[in-house]
């Protein structure tokens, strides 16, 4: 079975977090989703979540397409990656943490080898976490 992984805040969890998960199961049967741990996010966006990531990672498990959401790490987020190295990563069109080659370098580095792909915009003017 191919696995398929995504990651992100889900603050909150919208419709165009469902067509991320959608896009993924186009390559893949297993959906891993990895949530961004509190203290990630006000490092990343500067602002504390709206739900703790005990709730946005039970809101996400709940998901009927979701097969495991798990925490992040909170020093190092390839940690969970490497740990389960799905055979794809599927990033959010918006997602720029990493660029696509460096992240594939990154996890080359520690044995972990998955095709990346880019998901596409599902109405980013009105299913934006930024803008919700």
């Amino acid at each position: 079975m191919r696995s398929v992984m995504v990651f992100g805040s889900f603050d909150p969890l919208h419709e165009g977090h469902r067509s991320l998960f959608r896009q993924a199961l186009r390559h893949g049967e297993e959906l891993f989703v990895g949530v961004s741990r509190d203290r990630t996010i006000k490092r990343l966006k500067g602002r504390e979540p709206n739900r703790l990531e005990k709730e946005r990672r039970s809101l996400v498990e709940a998901e009927p397409l979701v097969d495991k959401a798990i925490l992040g790490d909170e020093e190092d987020f390839l940690k969970v990656v490497v740990k389960l190295c799905p055979d794809v990563i599927i990033l959010g069109y918006d997602q720029t943490t990493y660029e696509d080659e460096e992240l594939r370098r990154l996890l080359k580095e520690r044995d972990c080898e998955p095709e990346i792909k880019r998901a596409v915009a599902f109405q980013p003017e009105k299913y934006k976490s930024s803008k919700m």
